[in-house]
């Protein structure tokens, strides 16, 4: 028989949040019109979604769509949910809207643009120093994000 995952940090940390905060499964997402978004181009891709560069054409501005491939609602919820939490901290990028398209259905994240650099080149320049500092920051949001979800082991 399987022990059940029990994080070894923030073991506690949901305990003082009100249902809302940490109940994924409930929360009601408020999706907005995909009619404002156009897309300029792709990005990238990944296993479970498609990524790209837009422009939301009700203020002109650049924004970064994330085209979600079917999976299941309660995976989307949860994204969602965490993204919606972690809003304004350190090195979070801000989700500004989630939409879905009128005829397909399918879900989309809208996120901020901002400008990287290509990881394949900046890899390159990276001293020690560099990478050590960037798996660091990499493992705070590893254990944040462990602790809000408990399925997500610390590592």
């Amino acid at each position: 028989m399987a022990l059940p995952s029990r994080a070894r940090v923030y073991t506690d940390v949901n305990s003082h949040k009100s249902r809302d905060y940490w109940d994924y499964e409930s929360y009601v997402v408020d999706w907005g019109q995909q009619d404002d978004y156009q897309l300029v181009r792709k990005l990238g891709r990944g296993k479970y979604s498609e990524v790209f560069e837009a422009i939301n054409i009700t203020n002109n501005e650049k924004c970064v769509v994330k085209i979600l491939k079917p999976v299941k609602k309660k995976k989307i919820k949860r994204e969602i949910k965490i993204l919606e939490n972690l809003k304004g901290g350190t090195n979070i990028i801000t989700l500004q809207a989630v939409v879905k398209d009128p005829v397909s259905r399918t879900p989309a994240l809208i996120f901020e643009h901002v400008n990287n650099t290509d990881f394949k080149q900046l890899y390159q320049t990276l001293t020690d120093y560099d990478i050590r500092y960037y798996l660091y920051e990499l493992l705070k949001v590893r254990v944040l994000l462990s602790a809000m979800e408990p399925s997500i082991s610390p590592m």
